[in-house]
């Protein structure tokens, strides 16, 4: 099975490199940008849109506070910004919000941000892959009659990228990344002029349709919660900065200054590609409706069900570039590559938290492995399959999945903040140096304003969202919370149960006397082998066992076991039934019931082959039976292997091929290395 799957492995994630490698595998800032903020510097493509959907529901007139909500939105993103480039300062390790609070505010705590985190990232990959296929639509007709399939294909693309390493998957995110980046200010510097300084007149498509409120005249409490809604909507541009403080590790050197540079860079780009979105919005007219069929009228008639509603960054795109031209395609090419590897964010966020929640026994040890490439290849596969599972369930509907989003983000941004603060004064307690508990304060005042100002907002995203869908995400939270808590206190009660005792235990006093069983079907090389070794252990007794189906064959083994002269007693059990398994095991029961301080030694001839299809059609009975008795105290189980001439085939293969690896070789990483070497020497 190996032999069948290396070849297409390989060609798609390539070769397994080793592990004194991992440091080739880091990244520099121009690359860190865009595998780390794809998500929040994409989300401008779809941000702004929510906030004029929102107040579409009180018609045109609404619109004119979209500006004050973009205002509040970048001063929200400013301060989330500065906020965890002390994060990233104070907590390199890469674990980032779960390490902040888990540290400061206790394992509860850590534990319900890692459950948040993780409810968002699988949410960031579905909303993201969802929005970009919607957006490709507009272009692809096959894409959005086929939404589904098509989003999960874009997953499928993404998480080989992603299994091929994180430097690999970067190079191939930066082009399209910088490319909508840099799209993107060309048509605010070109709308700008246009309407600034040459004074055109520019209209999106939709400028000269109207609006049918659904709720008309809206003030006081009512126009308030419509203001706090489309709010909580445009936070979808902060989703994603978490993900820098978690992925510290993957920087090269220095790691934290490295990081904060990206996340300053970061928060810069996008607050200037969404105010200038926004702005461009209002210049061109541009109408959105959450139910354009009904809710849009062209000349009093609603637009009906044939009417495709395009984002808003289409829209200012055809107003500002005009339809079908060269950067038009170009912007709108880009805008649907980067809205798919915007899900990159959450590829290298999630793999790497699992990495260190399972390290920290609260997800299973696989997710603590590293892959043929370096990556948490496990994570990868995970987050992939929760992904698909939300965009199959939810029609790759964007604007259904937008209002699960952003309620885990804020509960890990608003939790990491109260964590640092109890951080800064921990350290303001035994800090002497004046200059540094200025620093210290300076970094406290920033956190505090952070805390406080994002917890108002998680309290505005629950209030305004939990009957639209965000219910949902904190039921996921919940899933989470109580999955990790179960498999950490499982991890627990096994160490515990396992824990070696001071002083002589049962378990450590040698058995009174050990009984050898080989089990014999006919007689052969691997019976014979099975027979010489368990001699060479020197129990006190030893015996064959054979069951008893066919009277020929039974016949047969007696006088050949005879004719051959075998100093070993054979034991025969009747099986009317014909079961192989039962008697062996009730048999071995049998002996450790009379002696209970005795050993029963189970001896078991196996064959090793070489092609893949043989292992269908050997050594079944033989799992099957070592099934049985592993859960049978007292007893051990012995595979002796008789390797057959198709293995002995398949090993000079392997070994024939360049830079053949033992299974499991990569993971363990190299035995001898130069560091182990000389330490050995010193």
């Amino acid at each position: 099975m190996s032999k069948l799957t290396d070849v297409p492995k390989r060609i798609l994630i390539g070769r397994a490199l080793r592990s004194d490698r991992l440091g080739e595998t880091l990244l520099p800032k121009r690359i860190a940008l865009p595998v780390f903020a794809s998500d929040p510097l994409s989300s401008v493509a779809y941000a702004p849109g929510e906030v004029l959907l929102v107040l579409s529901i009180a018609g045109v007139s609404a619109y004119h506070f979209s500006p004050w909500i973009a205002l509040a939105v970048v001063v929200l993103m400013f301060t989330v910004v500065a906020s965890y480039r002390q994060n990233v300062h104070a907590y390199p390790s890469g674990g980032g919000d779960y390490e902040v609070a888990n540290t400061n505010l206790g394992p509860k705590a850590g534990l319900t941000v890692a459950s948040a985190l993780l409810v968002d990232y699988v949410l960031t990959v579905a909303v993201s892959i969802s929005s970009g296929v919607e957006n490709l639509g507009s272009a692809v007709d096959f894409v959005i009659e086929h939404k589904v399939l098509s989003a999960m294909i874009m997953i499928l693309l993404l998480t080989l990228m992603n299994l091929r390493g994180v430097k690999e998957s970067g190079k191939l995110f930066a082009i399209p990344t910088y490319v909508f980046v840099g799209a993107v200010f060309v048509m605010i510097a070109w709308g700008a002029w246009r309407g600034l300084v040459a004074g055109d007149t520019m209209q999106a498509p939709t400028a000269h349709l109207e609006i049918k409120a659904e709720h008309q005249g809206l003030a006081g409490f009512a126009l308030v919660f419509l203001l706090l809604r489309a709010f909580s909507s445009g936070c979808a541009a902060l989703t994603g900065v978490e993900a820098i403080s978690n992925g510290v590790p993957a920087f090269r050197k220095p790691k934290s200054k490295n990081a904060a540079t990206t996340l300053a860079l970061m928060g810069a780009l996008a607050v200037t590609m969404f105010c200038g979105i926004i702005g461009l919005a209002m210049a061109t007219d541009v109408k959105m409706a959450e139910a354009p069929a009904t809710n849009l009228l062209d000349n009093g008639v609603p637009v009906g069900p044939e009417f495709v509603q395009h984002p808003v960054i289409s829209q200012v795109a055809e107003a500002v570039f005009g339809n079908g031209s060269i950067l038009f395609i170009i912007l709108a090419t880009a805008t649907a590559l980067v809205l798919f590897l915007a899900a990159n964010t959450a590829y290298n966020g999630f793999p790497l938290l699992g990495s260190i929640l399972a390290q920290d026994r609260y997800l299973p040890r696989q997710l603590h492995t590293r892959g043929d490439r370096l990556a948490f290849s496990n994570g990868i596969v995970l987050l992939a399959g929760a992904a698909m599972l939300l965009v199959w369930i939810y029609d790759a509907d964007s604007t259904k999945l937008i209002q699960l989003y952003i309620v885990g983000v804020f509960v890990s941004f608003t939790l990491s903040q109260i964590g640092m603060v109890r951080h800064w004064n921990r350290h303001l307690r035994t800090e002497k140096d004046q200059s540094a508990r200025r620093r210290m304060h300076r970094s406290r005042a920033i956190n505090t304003f952070g805390a406080i100002f994002t917890g108002l907002v998680l309290v505005v995203v629950l209030a305004t969202k939990f009957t639209h869908g965000a219910w949902v995400a904190l039921l996921g939270m919940v899933i989470f919370y109580g999955t990790m808590t179960a498999i950490r206190k499982h991890y627990d009660r096994v160490a515990a149960e396992i824990a070696a005792v001071e002083g002589p235990s049962d378990d450590s006093v040698r058995p009174s006397r050990v009984h050898s069983i080989v089990l014999v079907s006919k007689v052969h090389k691997p019976t014979l082998r099975a027979l010489a070794f368990a001699k060479l252990t020197r129990s006190d007794t030893l015996e064959a066992l054979s069951i008893s189906v066919d009277p020929a064959e039974t016949k047969a083994l007696k006088e050949e076991w005879e004719r051959r002269g075998i100093n070993v007693p054979l034991k025969i059990l009747d099986s009317p039934y014909r079961e192989i398994t039962r008697p062996v095991v009730e048999y071995v029961k049998g002996l450790r019931s009379e002696n209970p301080r005795d050993a029963v030694s189970v001896y078991i001839p196996e064959y090793v082959v070489g092609r893949w299809y043989e292992h269908l059609l050997h050594n079944q009975s033989a799992l099957r039976l070592k099934g049985r008795l592993l859960f049978t105290p007292g007893v051990m189980v012995t595979s002796v292997p008789y390797q057959l001439e198709s293995s002995e085939l398949a090993k000079r293969r392997a070994k024939k091929r360049q830079e053949w690896n033992a299974p499991g070789a990569v993971r363990r990483g190299p035995v001898d290395t130069p560091r182990a070497k000389d330490r050995a020497g010193k």
